[in-house]
């Protein structure tokens, strides 16, 4: 396996390299977490990995087959219902003490969160889904020393991360908050921390594959150290390459490039084709990083084609249609753009409204 080959592989072990058949809820399940700060982005990033329409996958999270909340780094992501409570047990400790290294500074401990988060059960008890707003507005959050004040954001990304709240139905095009366990049935059977650690690495190299141990890290929020016991514990059930002295983790199901196919993807904001990976180098020249994506971690819609990023590209919505602009990284014939923008017709059948590309 080469550098070139790589982000070809990662195509189709992220089921990029054609439209599946898969659920919404198995695309999700299939990647661990995908994630969903822009929402509209977010079910974009489903949509472009199967046949389903955006009301589809809007949907599927409604129901609570999809559930979004904060995980991981932390930042918002889209997890599989079944998935939703092993990984919030391996993960929701270490992102807890990060907030917890911050609140408490000013005496905000535990003790406080356990009680905010028991009055937050009372007001959203019996499928109570309610806003944000809705929640802080009834809540008797103290002030705490040096007149410091807990933020909405915080309040509500720690009780996620207790697994006591998840989201709630769209209220309008208002994201709400529900009870978790009145959402999702809690397992029978809890995972160790061991268990469940093996269960995240195996997914991600199986659904990112080829990558490093540096990039599950960076994933996963998790330190090296830890990685590289997790990734020796479970090679067996891995392959690997060595490229320039650096070990590449994939699936054993890896597939053969013989039937690979050339294409053009127009991927969403924050797709996990980019942000999965701390060196993207396979994907997209250095010069070209920029333009993609912020140092501070915003990444713009992005054009892919044959597994390299090409420019970005940008929709606004309109009354009847929804207009398309791009940018291109190189100066492109018309004649190519044509070719290239047949990528965007998935996106016309997922909206279920015509597109205009200027």
């Amino acid at each position: 396996m080469t550098h070139h080959e790589i982000s070809n592989h990662r195509l189709i072990s992220q089921k990029l390299d054609k439209t599946s058949h898969n659920s919404p809820e198995e695309i999700v399940r299939h990647l661990g977490a995908m994630q969903a700060q822009d929402y509209a982005m977010a079910k974009w990033a489903i949509g472009s990995r199967c046949d389903a329409t955006e009301k589809e996958i809007e949907e599927a999270i409604n129901s609570g087959k999809i559930i979004r909340t904060h995980i991981l780094r932390p930042t918002w992501h889209l997890v599989a219902a079944e998935d939703i409570y092993w990984m919030l047990d391996v993960s929701g400790p270490q992102v807890k003490r990060i907030i917890l290294a911050e609140t408490k500074k000013y005496g905000c401990d535990e003790k406080e969160f356990d009680k905010i988060n028991s009055a937050i059960e009372k007001l959203l008890a019996g499928n109570n889904h309610l806003t944000r707003e809705e929640i802080i507005q009834q809540l008797n959050v103290k002030k705490f020393s040096g007149d410091y004040k807990l933020s909405p954001v915080l309040i509500m990304m720690y009780a996620e991360l207790d697994g006591v709240v998840c989201n709630g139905k769209m209220k309008g095009k208002k994201t709400t908050y529900a009870l978790l366990e009145e959402r999702v049935l809690k397992p029978k059977i809890k995972l160790t921390k061991e268990e469940a650690l093996a269960k995240l690495a195996q997914r991600y190299f199986e659904s990112r594959g080829p990558a490093t141990v540096a990039d599950f890290s960076h994933w996963s929020g998790f330190s090296i150290t830890i990685c590289k016991s997790v990734v020796n514990a479970i090679k067996l059930q891995l392959n690997y390459v060595t490229i320039d002295n650096q070990e590449y983790w994939f699936g054993k199901d890896c597939a053969n490039l013989d039937n690979f196919c050339e294409s053009v993807h127009f991927l969403a904001a924050f797709d996990e084709y980019l942000i999965s990976y701390k060196n993207r180098e396979s994907s997209i020249l250095l010069e070209h990083q920029p333009k993609a994506f912020t140092k501070n971690g915003i990444f713009k819609p992005t054009i892919l084609e044959n597994g390299k990023v090409i420019g970005t590209w940008k929709r606004t919505i309109k009354k009847d249609h929804v207009k398309i602009e791009t940018d291109f990284f190189n100066q492109t014939e018309m004649n190519k753009k044509q070719i290239l923008f047949e990528g965007i017709k998935s996106f016309e059948s997922y909206l279920d409204t015509k597109v205009i590309i200027e």
